[in-house]
């Protein structure tokens, strides 16, 4: 028997440090956590703080030139380490706005860091009144 999984996702993810960009993640109010990967509308993480399914979070996401605070619901959580001093837990997490980083404002879909446009589009100048 096989099963069919449907993407479910309505934007790109990215999973490597050189796609996202993102070298440091914290939850609120500082607990460390490790970007598995990140799109638009979400992001799954890693961390040894205990994340509840169905409670607010807010993180702290940082680029090399970039710092944002992001709030999200926990979707999910899941122990995925036990050792004995420590215990290690993985979230998806849904956000309450989209990322800007990864969204192209023109298309209104999520898009590569490197073909985003520099500068939003603007609107065309408004036309002179006689």
């Amino acid at each position: 028997m096989t099963h069919r999984l449907t993407e479910r996702r309505s934007t790109r993810r990215f999973g490597r440090v050189e796609e996202h960009r993102i070298v440091t993640t914290r939850i609120r109010p500082g607990h460390l956590a490790v970007m598995v990967d990140v799109g638009a509308g979400g992001a799954l993480i890693e961390t040894a703080h205990r994340l509840l399914p169905g409670t607010s979070v807010e993180l702290h996401v940082e680029s090399d030139t970039r710092h944002i605070r992001m709030r999200g619901e926990v979707l999910r959580s899941a122990v995925v380490k036990v050792r004995p001093d420590a215990v290690s837990y993985r979230g998806a997490i849904r956000f309450d706005r989209h990322l800007p980083w990864f969204v192209d404002e023109s298309a209104g879909q999520a898009s590569s860091p490197d073909t985003r446009p520099a500068h939003p589009p603007r609107a065309a100048a408004t036309p002179e009144v006689i």
